[in-house]
């Protein structure tokens, strides 16, 4: 008795668990690197500007409430004179530093202006004023 061969079967690379799995890591290493950033400024009403850009990198940000509080990344200190004390503490750690006044549109502008004047003192920091851009349903 004469018992038929089995025809060997081609080997087959599967490519959808393959998909599956690149496609679960790149979720996976979104989701990490939106966990690692770093959110320093605290929520205020900020006014619009239309040559304002979304995409400044923060490294200190000073941010005037209108209630009359002044943080510094933060953490509130009780006035200019400490802002300029730990601006000063910052320097000697970096080589640059760039700072975000986040003022509330309530603010008057004198404040604004005392605490750039106090920055400027200390050290010569970059220093831009947090705007939002001018939307069109406004």
């Amino acid at each position: 008795m004469r018992l038929p061969r089995r025809t060997r079967k081609k080997a087959r690379i599967e490519i959808i668990p393959m998909i599956d799995t690149m496609f679960f890591l790149l979720v996976f290493f979104m989701i990490a690197t939106l966990t690692m950033t770093v959110q320093r400024g605290l929520q205020v009403n900020l006014p619009h500007a239309a040559t304002a850009k979304d995409n400044i990198k923060q490294v200190v940000t000073l941010t005037l409430t209108k209630d009359g509080k002044l943080y510094f990344d933060k953490d509130e200190v009780g006035s200019v004179s400490h802002v300029q004390s730990r601006l000063v503490s910052k320097e000697n750690r970096a080589s640059e530093i760039s700072i975000i006044i986040n003022a509330d549109r309530a603010v008057e502008h004198g404040r604004v202006i005392e605490v750039m004047d106090a920055v400027r003192k200390v050290c010569t920091a970059k220093i831009a004023v947090a705007v939002r851009p001018v939307t069109l349903n406004q």
